[in-house]
């Protein structure tokens, strides 16, 4: 009967110790069970904030003459701007560069024989900074009246920034988090299961892309500054347990 007892205690303990083993193995392979997805959010925007740079020059043999006519040239500009309603805090005009231009000379020959000096080129940027949009750029299109006042001005296109960016972005994460949880719910959902807690984030790259101008995505993330009107958008990667 002792005999019975002990072999009855031996097969007990082996049942269990195999439920207890099966079941944790159940649990690590239940708990290593995941569904990754990958939340987006967009949003589009408008700037706030516009750039717009433009050139001028001078030449002339005689550098003490150009440099006092470009400098004439750069007053002009300013009070321009300023007239056309720019403000004057608005408005950097940067430092004069000075290059010296030299023409190849060639022999009956064709061959280089040297160069001549062939005068003085002074150049400087204008730059404006300004939150009124509709303003710079119909300044932008109207200084070529300078050139009625014998000034050569070459004005580049405007660029546009956003001055919100990182709250823009924050607010477009947590659109991504919820979009990612939801696509994650879905398919835990179809497949019977529970979605469990959240084991892993990666934040994707940040976007910002021309409206409606089919503008391609950059592997290093887009940064459109020709359009005034933009979208945004951010991808969230994440991994959820599975129940």
């Amino acid at each position: 009967m002792k005999a019975y007892s002990n072999v009855l205690i031996a097969g007990l303990a082996f049942i269990i110790t195999g439920w207890i083993i099966a079941g944790a193995y159940k649990y690590r392979v239940t708990s290593t069970e995941t569904i990754v997805v990958t939340g987006l959010a967009e949003k589009d925007f408008t700037s706030d904030l516009i750039v717009w740079k433009g050139r001028f020059n001078r030449y002339g043999f005689d550098l003490k003459q150009a440099y006092t006519a470009i400098k004439q040239d750069e007053k002009e500009i300013r009070q321009y701007l300023t007239q056309k309603g720019i403000p004057d805090s608005s408005i950097v005009i940067s430092s004069i560069d000075v290059q010296k231009n030299f023409d190849t000379k060639y022999d009956e020959t064709g061959n280089v024989a040297g160069s001549r000096f062939s005068g003085y080129t002074l150049s400087a940027e204008v730059k404006v900074n300004a939150s009124d949009l509709v303003l710079v750029e119909r300044v932008s299109r109207e200084v070529t009246e300078l050139l009625q006042k014998g000034i050569e001005f070459n004005s580049e296109r405007p660029a546009y920034y956003y001055s919100k960016l990182n709250e823009l972005k924050i607010d477009l994460l947590a659109k991504a988090a919820e979009d990612a949880k939801l696509r994650a719910e879905t398919i835990a959902s179809s497949s019977k299961a529970g979605l469990g807690s959240l084991k892993k984030a990666n934040m994707g790259v940040f976007q910002i892309t021309g409206k409606n101008d089919n503008e391609d995505y950059s592997y290093g993330g887009s940064f459109n500054t020709s359009s005034k009107e933009k979208t945004a958008s951010i991808t969230l990667r994440v991994e959820y347990l599975v129940k």
